[in-house]
């Protein structure tokens, strides 16, 4: 009976703290989850994300992480979108940013609600302060996905994301882990069934098969985690998207229930997308347009890289302008190579001979040109 009404009390406060779905579960993960992280470090399909190498022996298991650990709180938030994000990738004038990027960085929103729920739940359950806590957002070593499935949130798809037959693909999760035990839920089915629609709409093939992602190949990855240039044989591929992709979540029958998020710091529609706005933008300007975003992460580099891409992409030749000062003048020996290949698609072929000998005879610019071309 204790177990239940304590059970009770963490889902009133979940609503308590707008979080749309709350589960409470073992900590302890099967050898199995183990097992795919360490195979998918193995074939190299984490590339150059190595935390996720170095971390392996706390992350393969919750447990791991911290031995006192009794009971897992796995709390959803809902980020699902207005509009179906398919439906942007041939906007060629827009710079497509990934849903989950849309309004304020959701691992501070997030992580806000898990100290605050986390302080109320010890004061509500704890008279002999012997509660102990500790949250977790998706940057730390913990798996909060394998988490969700076994405490009944979801299940796992065939892209390895979290699918709720609630929300579809537009969960954000957060972890609390407790030295108490807490009455269990039980986990969810996976109802995947024989669809692969989230296989074959890939536009970069990522995946090896169902279950089984290379992060390398991934567009999330290349825009994002990727600090080089991007491999020319996923250039094309990439499109319009300028930082991560939806589609494998996008696709998902399941985002059939879907819901719009309550949640106003999501999808606000604070930025600009237009590229050739982006294309303009300085660091300082990027940094102050990017505040409270996980978009400022990458740098304003790495962001007008991933414009550039996309500008090469759009067959709008009046973007020629803006990448004709990023190739001539800009600092960044990554953005100039980006915008030599986007100058490249855009313009007269014959032309990136001559632009490339009078601006950019730089030894250092001259390696990475030739790499990009």
């Amino acid at each position: 009976m204790q177990c239940n009404n304590q059970n009770i009390l963490i889902k009133k406060l979940a609503k308590e703290f707008e979080f749309d779905v709350c589960r409470v579960t073992s900590p302890k993960l099967g050898l199995a989850t183990g097992l795919r992280l360490k195979e998918f470090i193995d074939l190299g399909f984490h590339g150059e994300m190595k935390w996720m190498e170095e971390t392996y022996e706390r992350r393969k298991s919750p447990i791991n992480l911290w031995p006192q650990a009794k009971s897992a709180i796995v709390l959803g938030l809902n980020y699902g979108p207005k509009i179906d994000p398919l439906t942007k990738n041939d906007n060629k004038l827009l710079g497509n940013i990934s849903v989950y990027a849309q309004g304020k960085d959701y691992h501070d929103v997030i992580k806000g609600r898990l100290k605050s729920f986390s302080s109320k739940l010890i004061a509500r359950l704890d008279k002999k302060k012997e509660t102990n806590v500790k949250v977790f957002v998706d940057t730390a070593p913990l798996m909060e996905k394998p988490l969700a499935e076994k405490s009944g949130i979801g299940w796992q798809g065939k892209h390895t994301n979290l699918v709720s037959r609630e929300f579809g693909s537009w969960l954000f999760l957060g972890v609390i882990l407790v030295n108490k035990i807490f009455e269990y839920d039980s986990p969810e089915k996976n109802h995947c069934g024989s669809c692969d629609k989230c296989i074959k709409i890939c536009p970069t093939n990522a995946f090896d098969s169902p279950y089984r992602l290379n992060a390398t190949k991934c567009i999330s990855y290349l825009t994002i985690e990727n600090k080089s240039i991007i491999p020319k044989q996923y250039r094309k591929a990439i499109g319009n998207r300028i930082f991560g992709c939806d589609d494998c979540l996008a696709v998902c029958p399941w985002n059939k229930y879907a819901k719009l998020s309550k949640e106003t710091k999501f999808n606000d529609k604070m930025y600009n997308f237009n590229l050739e706005d982006l294309l303009k933008l300085c660091d300082k300007t990027f940094r102050v347009k990017f505040r409270g975003s996980p978009i400022k992460r990458i740098g304003r580099d790495r962001f007008l890289r991933n414009c550039c891409i996309s500008a090469g992409n759009s067959n709008n030749k009046k973007l020629l302008p803006n990448i004709i000062n990023l190739l001539m003048d800009d600092n960044s020996s990554i953005v100039r190579a980006s915008a030599v290949w986007a100058f490249q698609q855009l313009s007269d072929k014959t032309c990136i001979q001559h632009i490339k000998t009078k601006h950019l005879n730089i030894e250092k610019d001259t390696l990475v040109i030739e790499e990009w071309l």
